[in-house]
């Protein structure tokens, strides 16, 4: 009888994952294929490989907002989320909310109100007012301040940011593209 234990097939075989993975993105409406490794966030995919930084890295831990985009119209943390999860989906950042030299309500009222000082989290600021007026829950200056709080701006423009999102959402603006 034979003492050595038999190796079963799943202990000599390698996993071997892949390196790349092929994904199209439609990203401020033009239709982007890439290769990405299959960890790469939405928020690199667009910097590094789409050479989008408008969209910026602040904490990479989902906390700051400053990577805040607009998925299929819902506003999400690009910085938590896999771009391989997005396969397909239509991605916007804040160089796909004006058209041409016209600027989108939310951009223009941010200039009017001032709200923004050193401009780092005004991007993500002004993705995350988008969605947030698209959502249609933001009644009160109090709601804006409650539903945009997921944005954090380390100068503290707070006030003009409020007063920015709450001029667009007198207008009757839902933060849509036209």
């Amino acid at each position: 009888m034979n003492s050595k234990p038999k190796a079963d097939a799943a202990t000599k075989a390698t996993v071997s994952l892949p390196t790349k993975n092929g994904i199209t993105l439609k990203v401020n409406g033009a239709v982007k294929q890439i290769e990405i490794a299959p960890w790469t966030t939405l928020l690199d995919a667009l910097r590094e490989h789409l050479g989008l930084t408008g969209t910026k890295k602040g904490c990479d831990h989902g906390q700051c907002g400053a990577c805040t985009v607009l998925v299929n119209g819902k506003r999400i943390t690009s910085c938590l989320t896999l771009a391989i999860m997005h396969d397909g989906a239509e991605v916007t950042t804040i160089e796909g909310l004006a058209e041409g030299e016209v600027l989108h309500p939310l951009q223009k009222a941010f200039v009017e109100h001032d709200a923004f000082q050193c401009g780092y989290c005004t991007p993500g600021q002004i993705c995350s007012a988008v969605g947030l007026l698209r959502e249609g829950k933001a009644k009160s200056p109090e709601d804006i301040r409650e539903l945009m709080s997921g944005n954090i701006c380390r100068c503290g423009a707070y006030a003009n940011i409020v007063a920015a999102i709450e001029q667009v959402s007198r207008m009757g603006e839902r933060g849509d593209e036209e």
